[in-house]
């Protein structure tokens, strides 16, 4: 059984408003995010892990939608691995696998989350990644650039991450004995000196983080509908 933990715990900070239930398309950030969990064949559950002044939000978008995936609404921390902790604390005895993914990511498909999953049955760890196309330099305080960075086996980490689910529970024990910050799951895991597999990603699942964000997405969501009508 595969059970998605979707982080819904972030402030919307940069954004100015919740950028969540923003509507693009039509719906809610959110409600693309959950949908695609929702129509994933490997999907069994979906945990929620929001800021307990979402949760009512969560719950009426969750029954308009439809959605049957959703096992539970639970209250984030204050940093995302706290949440993603969290969200494991939450599973129930019959979940072998454990997908994660941001809330604020609304492109991705159902058919990214198949290919992650299946290589992460083959390896135990697997991730979905965006090879680093433009030149990067790396700058002083002063923004003033002191060094290129070669960009050769440069990816872009995304999510869903996907895991065996001892694996990422071993994983986030350690982090936590050793009272590290960790930014994604793959970091975690790495860590403990296991291999993850990089799943390249050839289709757009940005992470909604600045107004222009919405715009984008939204045209996106509505080419990918015009062409399924089509």
């Amino acid at each position: 059984m595969l059970t998605a933990i979707i982080v819904a715990a972030g402030d919307s900070r940069r954004m100015g408003f919740d950028k969540l239930f923003a509507a693009i398309a039509g719906k809610p950030v959110i409600a693309h995010t959950i949908s695609a969990f929702e129509r994933a064949n490997s999907v069994n559950g979906i945990i929620v892990v929001a800021r307990e002044d979402r949760h009512d939000k969560i719950k009426k978008m969750a029954g308009d939608e439809n959605f049957k995936k959703i096992r539970s609404i639970i209250p984030g921390g204050k940093y995302r691995q706290d949440s993603v902790r969290a969200g494991l604390e939450h599973l129930d005895s019959v979940t072998r696998w454990v997908a994660v993914h941001d809330a604020a990511r609304p492109l991705v498909t159902p058919e990214q989350i198949e290919r992650v999953f299946q290589q992460c049955e083959n390896h135990a760890a697997a991730a979905l990644a965006e090879p680093i196309n433009d030149t990067l330099k790396r700058a002083d305080s002063d923004l003033l650039v002191s060094a290129s960075v070669d960009r050769d086996r440069l990816y872009a980490m995304q999510t869903p991450q996907v895991f065996e689910r001892h694996l990422i529970e071993q994983a986030y024990r350690a982090v936590h004995a050793e009272n590290i910050l960790v930014t994604d799951e793959v970091s975690a895991v790495e860590r403990l000196g296991r291999e993850v597999v990089l799943v390249l990603n050839d289709d757009f699942n940005f992470k909604v983080t600045y107004p222009r964000d919405l715009s984008v997405a939204e045209f996106i969501l509505k080419q990918r509908m015009d062409s399924v009508a089509n």
